[in-house]
């Protein structure tokens, strides 16, 4: 089986967000496409950042260096690949996105190859992931916070992720913020929170008093840039658990976080990272260091793969923005049901692309 052809694009989607209206996020996808000689085409994926630049990485430097390659042969590849996004030192930005791109089709060609789910390939743990609900974004006041988690309790959600760092009061509204969620949902429902690296660790440390008693699930990205010293002494003063790893989750990240004993909860994300074989590699380092693995960061289907796939696997994330995302580019994407999401039992990532959308929504500039 060869590679024959590779291609990639750029698409946006209009996402709303409920009550308000107003957009969700993470609208923006570079969709790559890998096909063989055998007939099989996988699908890629990356997000967000400088789309445009990692479709042309994918076009005119990426693509045509695996043509003529075997699929299957992942490190041959990552080995002809890594010179070209980076001569030296660590692979970060859109390059890492790009060879996302190429790595998550050529797992989806795999598991079509074999009839197999990625997640079998990985390790077939479980068929599903159970899951939470990135829902409270900044735009939403307390009363509408309360009214959009108990809608999605509804519709089958029984984990929640705020967002902190975004209230224009500071830390004390978004402290008293948390606690209005907590006191409407009562004790038992698991709420996270997510600061997007936007706190100091001052300011960190300042939250995670004021709000020690709501029993938090865990605390995501809580300081600037992740600073892996800066988590490690945030660990030490907090019984909050602490999670990294979304945007910059490769191998190399977090063996520092391991040294530095920073986090509790590994949460790499393949559409940012270098693709699903470096998910692999940061899953066997959760595993060697008894943590569990989760996910973060939008990556939707294809990270419910790795949840799944893996013993120490726990959470995958339901993003609202991404869910509607994948609603318009796949024919049928997984629905939440009781807290948990099913891998699609379809081979590869099991998901078909929307032809019809897929020109609708391309963006060329």
């Amino acid at each position: 089986m060869k590679i024959v052809d590779t291609r990639a694009s750029v698409h946006v989607f209009e996402t709303r967000l409920p009550l308000i209206g107003k957009p969700a996020g993470d609208s923006t996808r570079i969709v790559c496409e890998i096909e063989t000689d055998e007939g099989h085409v996988g699908i890629g994926m990356a997000a967000r950042f400088l789309p445009h630049g990692v479709a042309a990485v994918v076009n005119h430097h990426l693509g045509p260096a695996v043509r003529g390659m075997d699929p299957r042969d992942l490190e041959a590849i990552h080995a002809r690949l890594h010179p070209l996004v980076s001569e030296r030192g660590q692979t970060i930005g859109i390059n890492l996105s790009a060879l996302s791109c190429i790595d998550l089709a050529l797992w989806d060609i795999q598991g079509k190859a074999t009839g197999r789910t990625v997640a079998q390939l990985l390790g077939g743990h479980r068929d599903y992931a159970e899951a939470y609900v990135t829902f409270g974004f900044g735009a939403f006041d307390r009363d509408q916070l309360v009214e959009v988690a108990r809608d999605l309790q509804a519709k089958g959600h029984r984990r929640f992720k705020m967002l902190v760092g975004v209230a224009k009061g500071g830390i004390h509204e978004d402290a008293a913020r948390v606690r209005h969620l907590r006191d409407a949902l009562g004790p038992t429902v698991p709420i996270a929170i997510d600061a997007n690296e936007s706190l100091t660790l001052d300011e960190a440390m300042r939250l995670c008093r004021l709000i020690d008693d709501c029993d938090i699930a865990w605390f995501e990205d809580p300081v600037r840039r992740n600073d892996p010293r800066d988590l490690a002494l945030l660990r030490q003063r907090t019984t909050i658990p602490l999670s990294a790893g979304q945007m910059d989750g490769h191998s190399s990240r977090f063996r520092a976080f391991v040294e530095h004993d920073s986090i509790d909860i590994f949460m790499p994300n393949s559409l940012y990272n270098g693709g699903m074989t470096e998910t692999r590699r940061v899953a066997c380092l959760a595993q060697i260091h008894d943590r569990p693995l989760s996910d973060a960061g939008g990556g939707g289907i294809f990270c419910l793969h790795h949840v799944a796939g893996f013993r120490n696997g726990t959470l995958a994330e339901c993003h609202l923005g991404v869910e509607q995302v994948e609603r318009q580019l796949f024919l049928s994407a997984p629905e939440i049901r009781d807290g948990r999401l099913q891998v699609p039992d379809a081979p590869g990532f099991g998901v078909t692309l929307d032809r019809d959308m897929l020109r609708e929504s391309l963006r060329t500039e």
